[in-house]
C-alpha cells in the first residue's frame, strides 16, 4: 500500500498484459472448480466472462473498465494479483482498513451550537440533557372521568376542571367533580374514576361501579423524573422522541454538534441533466442521487456543482470550497480526462486512502485537502459510487457529527454469492425472515439492485455459500432511523 500523500505512477502497459493473464487464468480456475463468476449484467451466477483489458491511451472514467470478477469496474489499475507480484506494491487498500481510516480522519469536532427544538433533528447532544422540572411538574389527572375524595358515593360538583387551568378549587369528603386527561388534581383528591366506570343515580349522585384503588389514574408530580435528573447523554442522535421530551422537560434550544457540510461536484462532459441519452451522451444518475443520500448520512448538502471535464474548474472549487467534505464523481482513475489526481497533487492535498479493494467501487479515494476538509472521490458509476459513499463517506460524516458506530450485525446468506478473487465484494440484498437475499443487477453501472435493496452484504474475497453469515451494512432509509427524514 503506498504511504500517505504519496501518487504512485503505474506502467499501463504492463498492466494491460498483467491483468489480461490474470483473467484468462481466474476464468480457468472457474470452469475447473466448477465456479460462476458473475457475468457482468448484475445478475447472479451466469457463465463465467472473460473481459477484455481496456484500449491503451483511452479514458477510463465512467464505462468500459474491466475488472477482474469480469464487471465494469470503474477502475483502470486492475489490482490483479499478478501485477501486485511484478511491481512489489500495491496502493489499493483493504476495505475494512479504509472504512476506519476513513472514520478517524477528522482531526476535530466542530465546535458545538446552540439549536432551537425545530431544528435540532438528526444532530448529536453535544451535553447531557438534564431535566429543567419536575416530570409532570403537577399532580395531573390521566384519564377523563371524575376526582373524588372520600369513600363514595359522591355528590358531583357543576363546574368541572379542565388542563390548562389554575389549581382548582380543594373537594372534601364525599365530593366529586368532573375532570379532563391532563388537568390539575385538586387538593385531598383520593383517586380517579374513567368516566366508563361510573354512574349517576336518580338523586345526580355519582357511584362507582368497580373498587376505587387510592391514587388510581392519578400521575403524581415528578412521576417520570425530578428537576435535574440526567435524562439523555452526550452523543445521543436527537429523534423525534428526544425532541418531544427536551420540550416536556422545559427546553426551547440544545446544545449539539451541526451537520458536517458537504458538496458535490460532478464531473464529466458525458452527462446530461435532462432528456434521454443520445450521440454517446449519458444521463447523470449521481447528481440527482448524491444529496439525499448524503443527507441521509447526516450531512447538510451545501452545493451541487457541474464542473464537465475541466480540471481548472476543478482546482478553483476545491479551492474556494468551504464545505467539511467534498465528495466527486469520476475521475477517479488514470485516463486522459481524470483531473482528480492531477489536481489533489497541485494543491497539496495529503492522499490518505487511494483505492480500495473492494468490487465495485476500486478507485474510490480520501484526500485531506485542508485543515479540517476532506474530499471522497467516487468512482463515475452509481453503484460503484454507493459503495464508495458507504467505505469512506459514512463513517468520516458519522465521525464528524459525533455519532457512535453502529453495532455490527451478520445474517444468513440465502443464495449463493460470487466473489472476486481477491477483494470483498459489496452486494445489494433484500433483508426477508432474517435472510440476506441478493439482488440481481448488481453490476458497477446499474442501479436497479440498489434501488429496492434494504441494505448492502460484505462478501469476502473468494464468494459465499448460502447460510454463510455475512456482514450487513444497512442503507440509511431503510432502518426507519433518522436518516429517513432527509432533512
Amino acid at each position: 500500500m503506498t504511504a500517505p500523500g504519496r501518487y504512485e505512477e503505474v506502467d499501463l502497459d504492463d498492466l494491460h498484459v498483467e491483468e489480461a493473464l490474470a483473467l484468462a487464468k481466474e476464468g480457468a480456475l472457474a470452469k475447473e472448480g466448477g465456479a460462476q463468476v458473475p457475468d457482468g449484467s448484475g445478475a447472479t451466477g451466469g457463465s463465467p466472462a472473460v473481459p477484455q483489458p481496456p484500449p491503451r491511451g483511452g479514458s477510463s472514467r465512467e464505462h468500459g473498465e474491466h475488472a477482474a470478477d469480469g464487471t465494469t469496474d470503474g477502475t483502470a489499475d486492475g489490482s490483479s494479483r499478478a501485477h501486485t507480484a511484478k511491481h512489489g506494491h500495491h496502493r489499493a487498500t483493504p476495505w475494512p482498513e479504509a472504512r476506519a481510516l476513513a472514520g478517524r480522519a477528522p482531526r476535530r469536532p466542530d465546535a458545538p451550537v446552540s439549536v432551537s427544538l425545530d431544528a435540532a433533528l438528526g444532530l448529536v447532544l453535544a451535553a447531557p440533557l438534564a431535566a429543567l422540572t419536575d416530570l409532570p411538574s403537577f399532580d395531573t389527572s390521566a384519564m377523563d372521568g371524575w376526582a373524588v375524595a372520600g369513600p363514595g358515593p359522591w355528590d358531583v360538583r357543576a363546574e368541572g376542571v379542565l388542563a390548562g387551568h389554575d389549581e382548582p378549587e380543594r373537594l372534601t369528603d364525599g365530593e366529586a367533580v368532573r375532570i379532563a386527561t391532563g388537568a390539575r388534581i385538586p387538593r385531598d383528591v383520593t383517586a380517579v374514576i374513567r368516566s366508563e366506570h361510573g354512574r349517576a343515580d336518580e338523586k345526580e349522585r355519582l357511584h362507582a361501579t368497580r373498587e376505587v384503588v387510592p391514587g388510581q389514574d392519578i400521575r403524581p408530580r415528578g412521576q417520570e423524573c425530578r428537576s435535574g435528573d440526567p435524562l439523555l447523554q452526550r452523543g445521543t442522535v436527537v429523534t423525534p422522541a428526544v425532541l418531544g421530551l427536551a420540550a416536556a422537560a422545559g427546553y426551547d434550544t440544545v446544545s449539539a454538534l451541526p451537520r458536517p457540510r458537504a458538496e458535490v461536484l460532478v464531473l464529466g462532459d458525458e452527462l446530461l441533466t435532462e432528456g434521454l441519452p443520445h450521440d454517446g451522451l449519458i444521463r447523470d444518475a449521481l447528481g440527482p442521487m448524491l444529496p439525499s443520500w448524503l443527507r441521509a448520512l447526516g450531512a447538510d448538502v451545501i452545493a451541487v456543482r457541474r464542473l464537465g471535464d475541466d480540471a481548472e474548474a476543478l482546482r478553483k472549487a476545491l479551492k474556494n470550497s468551504d464545505a467539511d467534505l467534498v465528495v466527486t464523481t469520476g475521475g477517479t482513475a488514470a485516463g486522459p480526462v481524470d483531473h482528480v489526481h492531477p489536481t489533489l497533487r497541485r494543491i497539496g492535498a495529503e492522499l490518505l486512502v487511494d483505492g480500495v479493494k473492494v468490487r465495485p467501487g476500486h478507485p474510490m479515494l480520501l484526500a485531506r485537502t485542508k485543515e479540517n476538509q476532506h474530499l471522497v472521490g467516487l468512482p463515475g458509476n452509481p453503484l460503484a459510487a454507493v459503495s464508495g459513499l458507504l467505505t469512506l463517506a459514512e463513517p468520516l460524516l458519522r465521525t464528524r457529527a459525533g455519532r457512535a458506530a453502529p453495532e455490527t450485525y451478520t445474517l444468513p446468506l440465502k443464495e449463493t454469492v460470487h466473489g472476486h478473487p481477491y477483494d470483498t465484494r459489496l452486494i445489494p440484498v433484500v433483508l426477508r425472515e432474517d435472510r440476506a437475499v441478493p439482488l440481481h443487477y448488481n453490476g458497477p453501472a446499474m442501479l436497479r439492485g440498489i434501488a429496492v435493496a434494504d441494505a448492502l452484504a460484505v462478501v469476502p474475497p473468494g464468494g459465499a455459500r448460502p447460510g454463510q453469515e455475512l456482514e450487513i451494512l444497512d442503507l440509511p432509509w431503510a432502518t426507519a432511523g433518522i436518516g429517513v427524514c432527509f432533512t
